[in-house]
């Protein structure tokens, strides 16, 4: 009885089918296999291949064709022809080891967003808590504050060179508040600033400033009258002196008259010539 085998190999191979008797060991198949493709190892033993089922399991060189059958009716039977991958010498296992300690380091523990069993949130809790704190150490800070502002004030009334005791307040015996050193130091001895340099400069700068635009003015004046005077002597007599243009339309006028007086004599000597008269 034959057995129908389907191998499927690796690539460039193709898959290839063979009709092999049922009692044909495993050993003898990669025979075939060879036959068919010369390109293969000629032993299975002195290479990296090996003959499997699709569930993976390696039959022993001993078992024959017809074992590997599911049903007693079936007669096909399909077998993987894969290369064996080499290890190395291992170490895989540190590295993932490492792996994990580093993931582990790197997670966040910020548990701010939880809550108590009170139902209130654990970044409220710690705000109140250093809130608290900041309180309870309010005091010491305003100390080192006021001792912060009276070296301050000390080291400015050596820089002067003014004392506490120069007005009677060192005679006093309760101790001076660095407001009231302040004061003292504001109120006593006082200094003028004066630069006669720096004066003078704005002085010149400012009468600069003034003479530069009264000059414009007076420039922008001269313009202004330059032009009216050439507006002037462009315009005719008659125009630049008003008495004259009158005079000369009264002359016009009396003209005119004259010559209507004198069109209705011609009129009437030429009638009177016409006629025989």
């Amino acid at each position: 009885m034959s057995t129908s085998l389907l191998i499927s190999a690796f690539a460039p191979f193709p898959s290839l089918t063979l009709s092999l008797p049922s009692t044909t060991p495993i050993s003898e198949v990669y025979g075939h296999l060879t036959h068919r493709y010369p390109a293969l190892p000629d032993s299975l033993k002195h290479s990296n291949l090996v003959l499997s089922t699709h569930n993976g399991c390696i039959p022993a060189p001993e078992v024959a064709l017809s074992s590997l059958q599911l049903n007693n009716d079936d007669t096909l039977v399909t077998l993987r022809l894969t290369p064996l991958v080499l290890g190395g010498k291992g170490g895989f296992g540190s590295q993932l080891r490492a792996a994990g300690g580093r993931m582990s380091s790197q997670k966040t523990s910020n548990n701010d967003s939880c809550r108590d069993l009170s139902g209130r949130r654990l970044s409220t809790i710690k705000e109140a808590k250093k809130l608290a704190e900041y309180l309870e150490t309010e005091p010491e800070r305003l100390a080192a504050r006021a001792e912060a502002q009276k070296a301050k004030l000390e080291a400015l009334e050596k820089k002067l060179g003014i004392t506490p005791a120069a007005n009677g307040e060192g005679s006093s015996s309760a101790p001076l508040t660095p407001d009231q050193i302040a004061e003292h130091v504001l109120a006593g001895k006082k200094h003028k600033f004066d630069d006669t340099e720096y004066i003078d400069q704005t002085k010149e700068l400012s009468e600069n400033v003034k003479s530069a635009v009264a000059s414009a003015f007076l420039k922008k004046r001269k313009l202004k009258n330059g032009a009216g005077a050439n507006k002037k002597a462009k315009l005719s007599p008659t125009e630049s002196d008003p008495l004259k243009s009158d005079e000369k339309v009264k002359e016009n006028a009396e003209e005119k008259t004259e010559e209507s007086v004198k069109l209705p004599t011609i009129v009437n000597t030429m009638a009177l010539d016409a006629v025989g008269a």
